[in-house]
């Protein structure tokens, strides 16, 4: 079995934002891209909060490392719903979808 410690690598996203959207075209690109974003932010903060590596993931999925990574990363990859659910079981999860009216 894959080795299970997660040892997160510190990064302060806020600052990271702020310093990037003062680059020309950046806010445009990364605004269009927020739903995407968005489910990699879910998909990582639920690995941290069960402690996994992205090959623990992956054994647990019966998938590759890369596909763990490919499944992480925003605007790279649309998972399908099953394949979101899988993810979910493995970090210990349920993944919920939810349609929420505009105001």
């Amino acid at each position: 079995m894959a080795e299970l410690k997660y040892k997160p690598v510190r990064h302060d996203h806020k600052q990271f934002l702020g310093r990037a959207r003062a680059r020309k075209g950046f806010s445009e690109v990364y605004d269009a891209l927020e739903l995407e974003y968005q489910v990699a932010d879910q998909l990582l903060r639920a690995r941290t909060r069960a402690g996994l590596t992205q090959d623990a993931v992956a054994e647990l999925m019966g998938t590759t490392k890369s596909a763990i990574s490919r499944l992480e990363g925003a605007g790279k990859h649309a998972p399908s719903l099953s394949t979101l659910e899988r993810y979910a079981n493995a970090v210990g999860c349920k993944l919920q979808v939810r349609l929420v009216p505009e105001k």
